[in-house]
């Protein structure tokens, strides 16, 4: 039996409600007076001139953090109260949903922009297409969120937006094609492996003036660009890819105008790789930083079978789906979230 509207609606706002205790909303209003009872004080920024600089902005973080979060909570509250079609009920089901989720991120870095790569495995012209595949897929799952994407290089996409690598980072690992080969005249059936690698935002580390990588550990290389740049692409050299020496790590830009430009967004992407790796191993210098690195092809973490039959699953949570289509259309909220909640 179908769910009528009011149903519907009474139980939407019950979940808002359990929603509302789960984050004590009413606590973190509390909050935010003390905070702003703390701020209107002049010995407040006196203090903070005198030293107390890096408490001050943690409470003005605090403070930034807490108001965005209600904001939130008091926009789906607005939005309950006028409700009046099944459109909107669905609608703002999604942001109880996107708000239950946003509960479930703690990592250091869940809250900002992503650095999303992709790499071909062994295959020829199937794991090639399979990467692009796996990008077009990304590239239409964060337009479908809202989120702000730039393609840095071929393989690498910059996304930027709320939570962007909480959602993300647990994309990183093996992702298996099965499918017919539409390069094979015989039409046989094709395995296909491609490596996701999702990395957060380079931000210089708190406590450093600069996260400086010696010159003599970089080979700097460039190459005309094959993306968008205007006048310059396949004339100048704007395209720019930095290896790592000590750790055989690389990134690469050719999204930017100019081979400086190109050169920084390059270099900020390789620190978030060398500091990944520097948190990893507990290394606090770069310059101790002396292991080659290579991708890690373990085992896969989600299979997409096109024949013969068709199935997409992940072996981390058993979540799974017929909708091949869909998937690779970029509905990934059922992967995404199904991870997270694990």
């Amino acid at each position: 039996m179908k769910k009528d509207f009011a149903q519907q609606l009474n139980e939407l706002k019950e979940q808002a409600r359990q929603l509302s205790d789960r984050l004590d909303v009413e606590g973190k209003k509390s909050r935010v007076k003390e905070l702003e009872f703390e701020f209107s004080d002049s010995d407040f920024w006196k203090t903070a001139k005198e030293g107390g600089k890096e408490k001050a902005d943690i409470k003005i973080k605090e403070i930034g953090e807490l108001n965005d979060l209600i904001k939130k909570f008091e926009e789906i509250e607005k939005e309950l109260s006028g409700v009046n079609s099944k459109i909107l009920l669905e609608e703002i089901m999604a942001k109880i949903r996107r708000l239950e989720m946003e509960t479930l991120f703690y990592g250091k870095y869940d809250k900002g922009a992503a650095i999303l790569s992709i790499y071909a495995g062994a295959g020829g012209e199937d794991a090639e297409d399979w990467a692009k595949m796996l990008f077009n897929m990304y590239v239409k799952f964060c337009e479908k969120r809202g989120w702000q994407i730039n393609v840095v290089d071929e393989n690498v996409l910059e996304v930027k937006g709320s939570y962007a690598y909480g959602y993300l980072k647990k994309e990183s690992g093996v992702h298996r094609l099965v499918r017919i080969s539409p390069f094979s005249a015989e039409k046989k059936r094709h395995t296909s492996f491609a490596l996701v690698e999702v990395l957060p935002e380079f931000k210089e580390p708190e406590g450093k003036e600069s996260f400086k990588i010696p010159e003599d550990d970089l080979r700097v290389e460039f190459s005309r660009s094959s993306g968008p740049g205007g006048q310059n692409v396949n004339k100048v050299e704007t395209a720019v890819r930095i290896v790592h020496l000590p750790t055989n790590l690389s990134a690469a830009s050719q999204s930017e105008r100019s081979q400086s430009q190109n050169r920084e967004k390059a270099m900020d992407l390789l620190k978030a790789k060398l500091l990944k790796l520097m948190e990893e191993n507990e290394i606090r210098e770069i310059n101790n930083l002396k292991v080659k690195v290579k991708p890690e092809w373990g085992s896969q973490i989600r299979s997409y079978v096109l024949n013969p039959y068709k199935l997409v699953k992940d072996h981390r949570n058993e979540v799974e789906t017929s909708q091949v289509e869909n998937v690779l259309a970029g509905d990934l909220d059922l992967f995404v979230e199904g991870d997270i909640i694990k």
